[in-house]
C-alpha cells in the first residue's frame, strides 16, 4: 500500500470521540497517526494500520 507522510488516512472503525479520519505523522515499520476529531496520537504496526484503511485522501486532495 502507498501511504504518505501527510496523507489523511479513513479507517474502518470510529475512535471513540466519533471521528474516523487520521492524519500520517510518521511511516515506516509503523504509522505514527493523529486522530483529525480529537488530536490523539498513536503508533500502530504497518500490517495493523494497513488492514483497517478504508480510503486514502492524498495531500493537496481537498476533503470532502
Amino acid at each position: 500500500m502507498d501511504i504518505h507522510v501527510g496523507d489523511v488516512l479513513e479507517l474502518k472503525k470510529e475512535h471513540p470521540c466519533g471521528s474516523r479520519r487520521w492524519a500520517v505523522l510518521r511511516v515506516g515499520m509503523d504509522f505514527r497517526l493523529r486522530c483529525q476529531g480529537c488530536g490523539h496520537e498513536l503508533m500502530l504496526p504497518r500490517s495493523k494500520a494497513e488492514k483497517s484503511v478504508k480510503k486514502i485522501h492524498r495531500a493537496g486532495e481537498e476533503l470532502s
